[in-house]
């Protein structure tokens, strides 16, 4: 079970997520953040209350953080995902000529 709330506020978007991040759970989280990345303002995803990620949920992790979400994360479990996810997005080039 997966609960998404949006909170829009002027300069960006905060999506949290509670639940597992996991299976049928991370198809809405995405649409989520595409959405509001269509809208132009900075997107937070926090994951406040994450007890599971799967591999499908680190691959969204990652392309969302590719794509300029900002990840935050409570809890040592879904911190050291979005740690290991922050630390590969940054040491890895975007585009080389």
């Amino acid at each position: 079970m997966i609960r998404i709330m949006t909170a829009e506020e002027p300069a960006s978007t905060t999506i949290t997520v509670d639940g597992r991040l996991s299976g049928e759970g991370v198809a809405p989280v995405e649409a989520c953040c595409i959405q509001a990345l269509s809208n132009g303002k900075p997107v937070r995803l926090c994951l406040r209350d994450v007890s599971a990620i799967d591999e499908l949920g680190r691959t969204m992790l990652r392309q969302l953080a590719a794509e300029g979400v900002a990840l935050k994360a409570n809890g040592i479990y879904s911190s050291y995902i979005v740690d290991g996810i922050q630390s590969t997005v940054l040491t890895t080039p975007r585009y080389s000529p």
